[in-house]
């Protein structure tokens, strides 16, 4: 990413320029503000083509991501376009922590509690957030 964006950090690794090694910070205003999330960004043969594959490495309460680190977001999936940046993947990643979406979850027990007691699963996403992600 030549071009910085606040909160975002990807870096290449040395031995392999396919894989990024990403951090990206908890928007203010957000349960995950304070936290520094670690995430893997791979670059796939069909890439540009096909979308990067990005899993969170730091655990994160969060309805659209799953235990594997895994984050259901649908430029990642069936609206991927190749004319889309890497960084706009990144900023979407960061609007997802902003804006949690229970309605299309990849973890569904998160994704209730988000429904069901929505204080509750902000706590709790705060919670891991102390925890996990510093």
């Amino acid at each position: 990413m030549n071009d910085p964006v606040p909160g975002i950090q990807a870096i290449p690794h040395e031995d392999n320029l396919r894989y990024f090694s990403v951090v990206i910070d908890g928007p203010s205003q957000s349960p995950y503000e304070g936290g520094h999330f670690k995430l893997e960004l791979y670059l796939p043969e069909e890439y540009p083509m096909g979308p990067p594959k990005v899993r969170f490495l730091t655990k994160i309460y969060h309805p659209n991501t799953d235990k594997l680190g895994r984050i259901c977001l649908d430029i990642l999936k069936d609206r991927w376009s190749p004319a889309l940046q890497i960084r706009t993947v990144l900023l979407s990643i960061q609007a997802l922590l902003s804006a949690p979406n229970p309605d299309d979850p990849l973890s569904n027990d998160v994704a209730e509690n988000w429904k069901t007691n929505e204080k509750e699963a902000i706590e709790t996403a705060k919670e891991w957030t102390a925890k996990y992600a510093v």
